[in-house]
């Protein structure tokens, strides 16, 4: 009898976690690695294409922007900070540390699991992906720097200093949806 209600404890367990993550799906929101995920798989290495850390950051920026603009949610759970280098989310920074900024990750030695996403999430991010994707990791980097949501995060800061201001999606909002309708 004491084997059974382990086993239907543990199967509550298994069920009430795999609810918690579908209503995260549900709510339209993702973990930031499937997200990244996502991008990495988007990278066709059999054409030569390469992506490096300092990139990935900044499409996973501009991923987060643009969905919060156009549909007024969270693509993913976690917060964007305004370090020296423009817009980081820390999870995926942590994920690729071993790799430097400006080195291609090696996508055939990562674990990539990419989400499906809702088709209007997914043209979105394939938009911004076709606008940003075809940039230098350096020159978004430079983007990022001249735009009103990393500026006034950081504020004062001189340029290189170290920050883990974060980055609020309301500014992001407020930028990017001035820009669209222009």
């Amino acid at each position: 009898m004491l084997m059974l209600a382990k086993l239907f404890l543990i199967i509550s367990c298994l069920f009430c976690s795999n609810l918690l993550y579908l209503q995260i799906k549900l709510d339209g929101m993702y973990l930031a690695k499937e997200i990244a995920d996502w991008i990495l798989s988007r990278i066709n290495i059999e054409s030569g294409d390469t992506i490096s850390p300092l990139k990935l950051q900044k499409l996973l920026y501009y991923c987060q922007a643009w969905h919060y603009t156009i549909f007024n949610e969270p693509l993913f759970d976690e917060d964007i900070e305004a370090w020296a280098h423009g817009p980081v989310v820390p999870s995926q920074y942590s994920r690729f540390a071993d790799t430097p900024r400006y080195t291609n990750i090696n996508i055939t030695q990562v674990e990539i699991t990419p989400p499906t996403l809702p088709n209007d999430s997914r043209e979105l991010l394939e938009e911004v992906m076709d606008i940003y994707g075809e940039h230098s990791a350096s020159y978004l980097e430079q983007l990022t720097h001249k735009e009103r949501p990393w500026l006034e995060t950081r504020g004062d800061l001189p340029e290189y200093a170290k920050s883990d201001k974060v980055i609020p999606l309301r500014l992001m909002y407020q930028y990017y949806h001035s820009v669209n309708v222009k």
